[in-house]
């Protein structure tokens, strides 16, 4: 499906993209990293902003489509993409970054096992693991990601993370929280919040 909404991706209109842009920024601007890992790069959408910190960065993308588009937007060197599953093992060294970033990925995971124990090795001792996804409350009403064709409006298959889910896997892994965000719109008092980000830190063995 990624591969049919790589064509409109970047233009069609997308609260939860433009929102996990913003928050990326937000977040990660207080951070220093070198060497990063960026899951689920997609077009590159947060590719050009890591890169305002990054000495060398590794983009790694199931769908070959999304994966084209980053290429002819991000022409520099310190790149290397990758057309990889995250449920298979990376093409990453061992202790190779200093930053795994991860946005909109996880709820098209339905066990993120894997995913947590991957990051614990491609990362250095007190690396940062940055991850961004569908706040669980508006899984809870049925939202998930989707978009629109000419042939009627496509959904992508979607599982529900709890909260507590991400924090046991984290602790399970050996990483230790050090920052947990929600996001909102802004539109309502009382609005649901349309994003959750957690900022997960190695810790030493």
């Amino acid at each position: 499906m990624y591969n049919v909404w790589a064509q409109q991706y970047d233009t069609n209109e997308n609260k939860t993209r433009d929102l996990d842009q913003r928050t990326v920024i937000e977040i990660l601007s207080k951070y220093e990293f070198s060497k990063v890992v960026e899951l689920g790069c997609g077009t590159g959408k947060n590719t050009s902003f890591l890169l305002t910190k990054a000495q060398e960065l590794i983009g790694i993308d199931i769908s070959q489509a999304m994966l084209d588009k980053a290429k002819q937007k991000i022409t520099d060197e310190r790149v290397h993409f990758i057309k990889g599953d995250l449920l298979k093992a990376w093409e990453v060294s061992d202790e190779f970054a200093d930053l795994i970033s991860c946005s909109l990925v996880l709820e098209h995971i339905e066990d993120m096992s894997f995913v947590f124990s991957e990051a614990n090795r491609a990362l250095m001792e007190n690396g940062l693991f940055y991850i961004s996804e569908f706040h669980p409350f508006k899984q809870y009403v049925g939202s998930k990601a989707r978009f629109e064709t000419e042939e009627g409006t496509q959904e992508l298959e979607a599982y529900v993370h709890h909260t507590s889910d991400y924090l046991r896997l984290a602790e399970k892994n050996g990483f230790q929280l050090i920052e947990l965000k929600e996001h909102f719109d802004g539109l309502l008092a009382n609005e649901m919040p349309r994003l959750i980000s957690f900022v997960f830190r190695k810790l030493s063995k």
